[in-house]
């Protein structure tokens, strides 16, 4: 099944991923905005904490939202839990756009946080829920795609109002508009079919999947996800948090997850999408135009990247893909190391500076088509429907988390250690990034979710011994 022959099925995917427009919006525009806000609020240009605590106040709220944002989609549904991330999204926006000091800032910045932590969440969840298993990586890419857009399209904006009077309020502002827009179209839009058949709502739940599947299909998927539901429904009766470390299989199958989303972030992503404009000055570009209009093409490439990852997760598979662009990005990282280093010895005639932006090019190259999916579609996959609101928010929340520890810290390490060092330390994580894929992450490419699940099992307790496992099916298909 081509991703074009169901628009119902697309179109589901590209409203719901509009939460993934709303991330990569928050964390692209930022970078360019802080540009400005540093010119208007001295108390600002004169501290990195407070640079840094304006960039990462963000992350907070989104470690909060992610947390919650598990909880609310098994409490209330994938579709109510979009709408609450684009009502917070939307006022922290205007908060944002209205402050009148850089305390309010960062107080707009939590706001948004939140709204952007429940809709990262909520959105690989819901896409794969909604998603026929042979195109469900394709289609959970497709929020990643999102998210990639969300970034080039702040970088766009933050060009656009350079020379308008306001400018970095205009950058913040316009955020809400998408946030409107979502909430709008996710009214027209049903509840994830396999949350109304954990619900009883089993009427409901069989008008979606019809408008998912062709007849001939139909009949079989609603009597695989009603017999699969029961189960589950009894299990989610009785799932808190500390039964996560209580069942063997879905522990292994949260430290692969969790690991996944903190190396995503451990391996500098959105060091580079929130501080891209400032890395470009660092390197010697010091006009503010220049170093947006030089990320801007490096968002670009990123979006570009994972056109190409949302081809590549169906047909090479999660665990290649991932492997391949953490090659890379070990590559790229010591690149941009060398250039950095070379470019404080003073011996460089500009040459180092294109080094380091050739760097970050290579390195967006080499993320957006692997590490940018990879950690998001293996999480929406790899959970027992009755654990996969409660671990995916798990999982996204050590995603928020590392990204927060990294946000919060990057400038403070420049500064001390060098921005040479710190992208050799950036380089290190990703090779241990590389071991950790390599040893501990399943292919769970073409797999069901009871198949995804089975493979936990097997690892937890071992397998028949007269069965072929199915870590080998999802290797040869």
């Amino acid at each position: 099944m081509s991703l074009m022959r169901n628009p119902y099925v697309l179109g589901l995917t590209l409203v719901a991923g509009i939460g993934g427009l709303l991330f990569g919006y928050d964390t692209g525009v930022i970078s360019g905005a802080l540009l400005y806000i540093k010119d208007d609020f001295e108390v600002v240009n004169q501290s990195s904490f407070l640079q840094e605590t304006i960039v990462s106040m963000a992350l907070v709220g989104a470690i909060i939202g992610a947390a919650a944002g598990g909880w609310i989609n098994d409490a209330y549904g994938r579709k109510k839990a979009t709408l609450l991330a684009d009502v917070v999204f939307a006022l922290g926006s205007i908060v944002m756009a209205a402050a009148p000091d850089p305390y309010i800032l960062i107080l707009g910045r939590l706001l948004v946080g939140l709204g952007v932590g429940v809709a990262s969440v909520t959105a690989p969840v819901f896409i794969a829920e909604a998603s026929p298993s042979e195109i469900r990586g394709a289609l959970v890419s497709t929020n990643v795609l999102m998210i990639t857009g969300g970034q080039f399209l702040s970088y766009l904006v933050n060009l656009a109002f350079t020379e308008v009077p306001g400018t970095w309020r205009w950058m913040l502002g316009v955020s809400a508009v998408p946030a409107v827009v979502q909430f709008f179209l996710m009214l027209c839009l049903p509840e994830s079919p396999r949350w109304l058949f954990m619900k009883n709502n089993k009427a409901e739940a069989i008008s979606v999947l019809s408008k998912i599947y062709d007849f001939a299909r139909l009949e079989d998927e609603i009597e695989y996800l009603a017999s699969q539901t029961e189960e589950e429904r009894q299990k989610r009766n009785n799932v808190r948090f500390m039964d996560v470390f209580k069942s063997k299989p879905i522990m292994l199958a949260f430290y692969t997850g969790a690991g996944l989303q903190a190396f995503q972030q451990f391996t500098g992503i959105n060091t580079v999408m929130y501080y891209s404009p400032t890395i470009v000055q660092m390197a010697g570009f010091q006009s503010n135009q220049l170093a947006l209009l030089l990320s801007l093409a490096i968002a670009a490439m990123n979006a570009a990247g994972t056109l190409v990852g949302i081809y590549l997760i169906d047909h090479a598979g999660r665990r290649k893909l991932a492997l391949t662009s953490l090659s890379g990005v070990i590559v790229s990282l010591a690149i941009l190391s060398t250039a950095f280093f070379a470019e404080s010895s003073g011996t460089t005639n500009g040459i180092y500076g294109w080094m380091a932006v050739l760097g970050l090019a290579l390195y967006i190259s080499f993320f957006a088509p692997g590490m940018g999916p990879v950690p998001w579609t293996v999480n929406s996959e790899i959970y027992p429907e009755a654990y996969r609101g409660i671990c995916g928010g798990m999982s996204a929340t050590v995603n928020w988390i590392s990204n927060l520890i990294v946000a919060q810290t990057f400038l403070s390490i420049a500064e001390v250690l060098g921005t040479g060092t710190t992208f050799l330390i950036l380089a290190c994580i990703a090779l241990c990034a590389f071991l950790f894929v390599m040893i501990y992450v399943p292919e769970t490419k073409g797999l069901t979710f009871e198949e995804v699940e089975q493979i936990w099992k097997e690892r937890a307790w071992g397998k028949d011994q007269n069965t072929q496992t199915l870590i080998e099916q999802g290797n040869d298909n």
